[in-house]
C-alpha cells in the first residue's frame, strides 16, 4: 500500500475559498456501492431512513490565528519584528503548544503583544514550534482570542486569502458547543437548522460527540509505505449516553451515520472491543484500507486532499477502486472540493 495509491490531479479552480450559501445549497454525491448519484444537501432526506442514527462532532473552533508584536531592546536600540502565531493544543499546564512565523526572531522569555487585553511569553521552542504562557485564563482568555484572533483556515484556503469576519460564522458548525478545535469539522458545516428539524421530523435521531480537530489534520503523509505513517493524538469523548444511544440504533437495525471523518475516527476509537463503549481521551487511530469497522454503516464527508489520510480513510470504507471512480467522477462534474467545498455521502454496502 503506497502513497502514491492515494494521489490524484485535481484543477486547482475546484478548491473552494468560500461556502456555498445558504449552507445547505451546496452539492451532494451520493455513492451507493457503485452508483452514484448527483443531488444537494437539502437532498439527504432522500437516502436516510426512519431510525437512522446521524453522529455529529459537536466541537468549536477557536480563532487560534493571532498578529502580534515583540519589541526588544539591543546594542541597536529598539527593535520591533510581526510574530505570526497559530495556535494547536493545550497543554495540561495551562500553555499553549504553537507556530511562530518567523521562530528565529524571538528568543525564549520575550513577549508577543496581541491586543490591549491579550499577550503571550514564549517558554520554549520545542521541534520547530513554540511553547506559550498567556497572560489570561478560562474566560478572560477566551473573550480576548474571540477580539484578537481570526478563524484558523486550513492552507490552501490561507495561501488565496486572508481570514475575515465572515469566517468566524462559515467556519464553525450551528451546534458548535465545546471550545478546543482548531480545524473544523467541515462535512457538518453544510447543516442549518431548518435541515436539521425535517432531519429529526422525518424520525432521524442526532447523537453529538466531541473530538477537538488538531492542526494536525492538515499535515502531510511523508511515508511512502503508509502503513507506517503516525497519526497525531486529538482529544475527544463519547459520552456514556452518546454509546448507548448509538448501540440502541445498531440493535434495532438502524444506520450509524457520522457526518465527518473526525466523528467517524471517535466512535470507531470507541467501538475497537466491537460494540461501541463511553470513552475519553486521546486517539491517534489511523484508518486505512484493511481496516475493520465496528460502529459505522455509511459517512458523510467532504473530497479531501490527495495523498491524505482522509483519502485513506474513505478507500478503507467504500475500496480503493470505488473512491477513484467516485473522485473521477467529482472531479468531471465539477464538485468543490475540500473544507468549504461540497459533501458526499457514502454507503458501502447498499
Amino acid at each position: 500500500m503506497k502513497l502514491s495509491d492515494f494521489d490524484f490531479d485535481l484543477p486547482e479552480d475546484l478548491i473552494a475559498t468560500r461556502p456555498a450559501k445558504p449552507r445547505s445549497s451546496a452539492r451532494l454525491l451520493v455513492a451507493q456501492g457503485d452508483q452514484i448519484t448527483d443531488a444537494r444537501v437539502t437532498d439527504i432526506l432522500d437516502w436516510l431512513r426512519p431510525g437512522d442514527r446521524l453522529v455529529l462532532n459537536d466541537t468549536k473552533v477557536i480563532p487560534a490565528r493571532l498578529s502580534g508584536m515583540r519589541a526588544r531592546m539591543g546594542a541597536e536600540g529598539l527593535t520591533r519584528a510581526r510574530i505570526e502565531v497559530t495556535l494547536l493544543e493545550p497543554r495540561p499546564n495551562g500553555q499553549w503548544a504553537a507556530l511562530l512565523k518567523p521562530l528565529k526572531k524571538i528568543r525564549e522569555g520575550e513577549e508577543i503583544v496581541f491586543s490591549d487585553a491579550l499577550s503571550a511569553r514564549l517558554e520554549a521552542k520545542e521541534d520547530g514550534q513554540g511553547v506559550l504562557s498567556f497572560n489570561l485564563t478560562g474566560e478572560d482568555f477566551d473573550a480576548a482570542l474571540a477580539q484578537a484572533g481570526a478563524m484558523p483556515l486550513p492552507p490552501y484556503i490561507a495561501a488565496k486569502r486572508a481570514a475575515d469576519a465572515q469566517d468566524k460564522t462559515d467556519y464553525q458548525t450551528v451546534w458548535a458547543r465545546a471550545l478546543g478545535a482548531v480545524a473544523a469539522p467541515t462535512a457538518s458545516l453544510h447543516f442549518d437548522e431548518p435541515l436539521l428539524q425535517k432531519i429529526r421530523d422525518m424520525g432521524v435521531d442526532l447523537t453529538f460527540v466531541t473530538l477537538h480537530v488538531g492542526a494536525g489534520t492538515f499535515l502531510p503523509v511523508k511515508v511512502e509505505d503508509v502503513t507506517t505513517h503516525k497519526m497525531h493524538a486529538e482529544w475527544g469523548e463519547v459520552s456514556a449516553q452518546a454509546a448507548a444511544d448509538i448501540a440502541a440504533t445498531k440493535a434495532k437495525g438502524g444506520r450509524v451515520i457520522p457526518v465527518g471523518t473526525t466523528a467517524l475516527r471517535l466512535i470507531e476509537s470507541a467501538g475497537r472491543s466491537g460494540q461501541i463503549q463511553p470513552w475519553r481521551g486521546e486517539t491517534d487511530i489511523f484508518i486505512y484500507p484493511g481496516f475493520t469497522f465496528h460502529v459505522v454503516d455509511a459517512l458523510m464527508t467532504n473530497f479531501h486532499l490527495p495523498k491524505s489520510t482522509l483519502m485513506m480513510l474513505v478507500s478503507a470504507l467504500m475500496g480503493a477502486d470505488r473512491v477513484r471512480k467516485i473522485y473521477d467522477h467529482a472531479i468531471d462534474q465539477r464538485y468543490r472540493f475540500f473544507s468549504y467545498g461540497d459533501a458526499s455521502i457514502l454507503f458501502p454496502g447498499d
